[in-house]
């Protein structure tokens, strides 16, 4: 039911009355200037319609007395809208109420002869101005600064911002001495969300910031002093600026690293629009996401080719693939299945590190730190590579957009606030100005209104390209038969086509072009040559036994008088092997030498003694000292050694035969029988289960041949 006003204002009189209702605690004696205390329903519809008419609007405030808005001046609400969203701002300039008589007290004006327009009423100094300290005067002329501002006798109020910046101005140098302990916590924090008690805390906390002592506050108090730092308060010049701001970032971040979100934007923004240079920017991470896909498209635009030579040519930074035509990763490219493989074989390992590094940036699943790919970084990163350039394939020919595009999104240019989120007043409007961070990240600005050209889309890693690479990963490992599975995930069939496809091609070309191991073991050495003595002296006839000593038989020793040998100097039936040196075997470019006749053979006598009987390269005899040369054990013992003759004597007494030092056993056993070879024509020591032994028929001949 509507009232009159008449009521309304008998209503307030009643409770001012009432020494009960004025001291409680609902109820103060000051009310604020620019906000009636009750207000009808008809007038908030007037106030709404007003709101949405603001022809009207100046029309009933030329009627009024009150001034239009100023031209040019941006587009305000009415008097009213404006006094109730500015209501918590406004609270600190208070008029008591006794001052106000009748309505225009309580709408916060006092008429002004001739209709000039409304005149706001000087504040006056709050109750508790003497807990404002020594410097009180500063903090009333700052809150003195009216919202309500004329020129040419026209006004208009001033946004929050617009307040916060000239406030800002005027306290640029503050300082105070007084902490303050409590919490403030305001959204959009200004100096006006303040009590007295917060603004002195705050100076005093803010004059230790500029000291180089950052202590951990109320948030709120943190963003103040980044909104003074953008709108240029506290700083010479805007490098300055950018440096306190970073610094500051850097520091509080330890105590709030919630700032993040808006800091980092901030940065970007301080630097479009101070014209700094991008390259302060180059820690950013949108910038670094950037720069990740700019190098994936340029790589993508290179391989997704399917006429196959794009994919063996070398790719150049900043070549024509970063280019705007090649940015779009070809629209309406041919649809083409490659033929061939999806990479060059042999393998391009510079260019497959490139591609997994630039994949690897942009994924979810880190491909590179896969315990697979430190085992085996070669199979998993040319079926990584070749899997995306399939896929890259796929796209083309069975969706509307890229694959890129339908990862990360478009490039496109939209409209942009700088420091939206932020409280910010620039002093004039910005001049026509063109920035580009990067070939896919710029910002234009055009009679002050801002725009921003780049991928519109999400900043962060994807997940789809990270769900294809845990997928070869994991399909790779069963391929391969690595011992440790990853856990299968549902994936399109496609997908796994693809990969199959990709595996079992790479390992059938690795297996085809594997490099031949040889791997010798030179402990069997030995055994080879044993083996090859024993089979070479197997294919040995009788007739080439008699005719001569093969070509690797060792060197007689020395010629000893006997009737076999009698009369063919140079003769010898043994070597030296007491020594260590065993059988000398003629070079492989030498005669064989000539063998002395064996005994029982008819004709040898008469040929061995013939005076003309011709001898083919007969050595000479060995000189004295040498050791072919040593002197024999006796006269029936003349082509053994004294050690030979020894280890003999040794056998047939059956006591331990004695082996020369650094000559085995067995060595020195060869040597014995080769030279009782042409005496015996058989061997003389065989080995049995005891060791080595004289053939029983010889020991008669070998005493025979050691006797002094």
């Amino acid at each position: 039911m509507a009232r009159n006003p008449a009521d309304i204002e008998q209503l307030i009189a009643r409770i001012n009355a009432s020494e009960r209702l004025r001291a409680n605690s609902r109820y103060s004696a000051e009310v604020y200037r620019d906000e009636p205390i009750v207000r009808t329903g008809r007038q908030l519809m007037k106030e709404r319609e007003a709101a949405g008419r603001p022809k009207q609007v100046n029309a009933s405030a030329k009627r009024s007395g009150q001034p239009a808005a100023t031209a040019g001046a941006p587009r305000q609400a009415s008097a009213s809208a404006t006094r109730g969203k500015d209501f918590r701002e406004a609270r600190q300039e208070r008029i008591p109420l006794g001052a106000m008589g009748g309505r225009a007290a309580s709408a916060g004006h006092a008429a002004v002869p001739g209709g000039a327009g409304p005149k706001v009423l000087a504040p006056q100094a709050p109750s508790g101005a003497s807990q404002l300290g020594p410097q009180a005067h500063r903090y009333q002329e700052m809150r003195g600064i009216s919202r309500w501002q004329e020129s040419g006798g026209r006004g208009r109020w001033l946004t929050e911002a617009e307040l916060f910046v000239r406030q800002a101005r005027l306290m640029a140098d503050m300082e105070d001495d007084h902490p303050y302990h409590g919490t403030f916590k305001s959204y959009f924090p200004t100096y006006n969300a303040m009590s007295d008690q917060q603004l002195r805390g705050y100076f005093t906390w803010r004059a230790a910031v500029r000291r180089g002592d950052i202590q951990e506050t109320s948030l709120s108090f943190a963003y103040v002093y980044l909104y003074e730092l953008i709108n240029g308060i506290g700083a010479a010049d805007p490098q300055e600026g950018f440096s306190r701001l970073h610094g500051f970032w850097q520091a509080y971040r330890t105590f709030s690293p919630e700032i993040d979100r808006f800091v980092r934007v901030w940065l970007r923004d301080y630097v479009v629009f101070y014209g700094l240079d991008p390259k302060l920017l180059a820690d950013d991470k949108t910038l670094g996401f950037d720069r990740a896909l700019i190098e994936l498209r340029e790589l993508s635009c290179l391989l997704d080719s399917p006429d196959s030579p794009a994919a063996a040519m070398p790719v150049t930074p900043g070549g024509p693939a970063a280019s705007p035509a090649g940015a779009s990763l070809r629209k309406g490219a041919s649809k083409k299945t490659r033929r061939g493989p999806a990479l060059p074989l042999p393998v391009d390992e510079a260019l497959e590190t490139r591609l997994l590094e630039s994949i690897d940036a942009l994924s979810t699943y880190r491909i590179r730190l896969s315990r697979l790919y430190k085992d085996h970084p070669d199979d998993l990163r040319h079926v990584a590579c070749a899997v995306y350039v399939r896929m890259l394939e796929y796209y083309r020919r069975n969706r509307k957009s890229g694959m890129l595009e339908s990862l990360f999104g478009k490039e496109a240019t939209m409209p942009y606030t700088m420091f939206a989120s932020a409280v910010f007043c620039p002093e004039s409007p910005h001049p026509d100005a063109l920035v580009e961070l990067d070939p896919i990240h710029s910002y234009r600005c055009e009679r002050g209104l801002w725009t921003c050209t780049r991928v519109f889309g999400t900043r962060e890693k994807n997940a789809r390209l990270g769900s294809i690479m845990r997928a070869c990963d994991r399909m790779l490992r069963d391929a391969m038969g690595y011992p440790y599975a990853l856990k299968a995930r549902p994936e399109p069939k496609y997908l796994e086509r693809i990969i199959d496809r990709e595996a079992t091609e790479w390992l059938a070309w690795k297996s085809a072009h594997a490099p031949r191991v040889i791997d010798i073991d030179l402990s069997k050495l030995s055994g080879i040559r044993s083996a090859a003595a024993e089979t070479r002296e197997a294919l040995l006839i009788d007739e080439e036994r008699e005719g001569g000593t093969p070509a690797s038989a060792p060197m007689p020793a020395a010629a000893a008088p006997s009737s076999t040998s009698a009369g063919v100097p140079g003769r010898a039936l043994a070597t030296d092997v007491g020594g260590g040196k065993g059988a000398a075997a003629v070079g492989p470019h030498d005669e064989p030498p000539a063998v002395a006749p064996r005994a029982g053979d008819a004709s040898s006598p008469e040929k061995a003694l013939a005076p003309d009987a011709p001898v083919a390269d007969a050595p000479k005899p060995p000189e004295a000292g040498s050791p072919l040369g040593a002197p024999p054990a006796g006269g029936g013992a003349a082509t053994l050694t004294g050690e030979q003759a020894a280890y003999l004597a040794a056998l047939l007494e059956g006591a331990p035969a004695p082996v020369p030092a650094g000559t085995s056993e067995d060595m020195l056993v060869d040597a014995i029988n080769e030279a009782l070879y042409d005496a015996l024509g058989d061997t003389a020591i065989e080995f049995g289960t005891d060791g080595p032994r004289i053939i029983e028929d010889y020991e008669d001949d070998v005493r025979g041949l050691i006797a002094p």
